[in-house]
């Protein structure tokens, strides 16, 4: 449908909704509080709480690259080159999600059926009938799967199949490390007991990325571990809402992770190659500085994005069969992830000794 079909003020909702999302998509801190702050406005909407947790993890994963162990294992160009895969990957998801979300705040305000709108917003045909769903006989997880085939798909398209993605990111030495030292894990933190000090964790260990069928069953899985158990889900919550989203993991484990950089510097200014073990289980070794984990404002700065170009992917109907269809991944938990740092660090410290 053409926009000059619209009346007037549809056309100027639609370029509303273009510039709020604009905004909101400068860079993860934004896009994960836009999410967040959404959510608490419509808590039927599961995903946006997924979405913002998720995104919390994406900027997690692109403060890491420049933290305490990767650039002890990748050059300068491979760390940039991550780092843009990250945020196009981040940028493109919300790009698409968040105006269907405003829109459905619109709708859900004047009881208006405006999904013939969603077309004009770049939005798949294949949302549309999920929107109409909600807004007659809401249900949440079957929105939430809806959206989480739907954002997969469109960054299958525009970013995974692109050449700048598999030439610089996943068929690089730096990927394949990465992927062996479990540096991509999803994680949801939250208080397990009340007199807990510390944040317990649950969450997966996302491999195989490159592959949309795999994505779409760890979206699905995530989700469930979201939402399967409501005493963990309303802990996760009270984090989600208390603390903010800075990009550092010291928002999570500040008793292992710290925003401020240590003294890591020779006498001729460079970084100390030489690396020495920090944890013992998920403890500090006596004597041994926090790990370096910056927030985003400190490790990256904003960059520019081009369109997101693309046609609609919706081609094959066996998708709507898919939102119907459970997954279920095995989860990690505190443990699992405690030991998976300790493995990372033997690998960093192994790489740094035979260099």
């Amino acid at each position: 449908m053409a926009e000059q079909l619209f009346t007037q003020d549809e056309q100027a909702l639609i370029a509303t909704i273009r510039r709020q999302t604009a905004l909101a998509n400068r860079n993860n801190v934004t896009r994960t509080q836009a999410y967040l702050t959404f959510y608490r406005q419509h808590e039927e909407i599961h995903w946006a709480l997924l979405a913002h947790l998720v995104s919390r993890n994406g900027g997690w994963n692109m403060t890491d690259l420049q933290g305490e162990w990767l650039p002890l294992l990748m050059d300068e160009q491979a760390m940039r080159s991550f780092f843009w895969f990250l945020e196009r990957s981040n940028w493109l998801i919300f790009h698409d999600a968040y105006p269907q979300l405003l829109l459905y705040a619109e709708m859900k305000k004047t009881s208006v059926d405006l999904t013939h709108l969603l077309p004009s917003l770049g939005v798949s045909a294949f949302m549309v009938p999920f929107w109409q769903k909600q807004l007659r006989a809401p249900c949440p997880q079957r929105l939430t799967h809806a959206l989480i085939i739907n954002e997969q798909q469109y960054i299958e398209q525009r970013l995974i199949h692109k050449p700048p993605a598999l030439h610089r990111v996943f068929a690089t030495f730096a990927y394949v490390v990465q992927s062996v030292l479990s540096l991509s894990h999803v994680l949801f933190p939250y208080k397990a007991h009340p007199t807990d000090r510390r944040l317990s964790l649950t969450g997966l260990n996302v491999q195989h990325f490159a592959d949309v069928d795999q994505r779409i069953t760890i979206g699905k899985t995530l989700y469930h571990l979201l939402y399967a158990d409501p005493c963990r889900l309303k802990q996760i919550r009270q984090f989600a809402f208390r603390i903010p989203h800075s990009g550092s993991r010291a928002d999570y484990w500040p008793h292992l992770f710290t925003p401020r950089r240590p003294d890591q510097q020779c006498g001729d200014g460079h970084r100390e190659r030489t690396y020495r073990l920090h944890l013992d289980g998920t403890e500090l070794r006596p004597g041994r500085q926090k790990l370096y984990s910056p927030p985003l404002a400190a490790a990256w700065p904003d960059i520019p994005h081009t369109p997101a170009d693309g046609t609609d992917w919706f081609r094959d109907h066996k998708w709507l069969d898919e939102v119907e269809k459970p997954a279920k991944l095995p989860p990690i938990d505190t443990a699992d992830y405690a030991r998976a740092l300790q493995w990372i660090e033997y690998g960093v410290w192994l790489a740094t000794a035979l260099t």
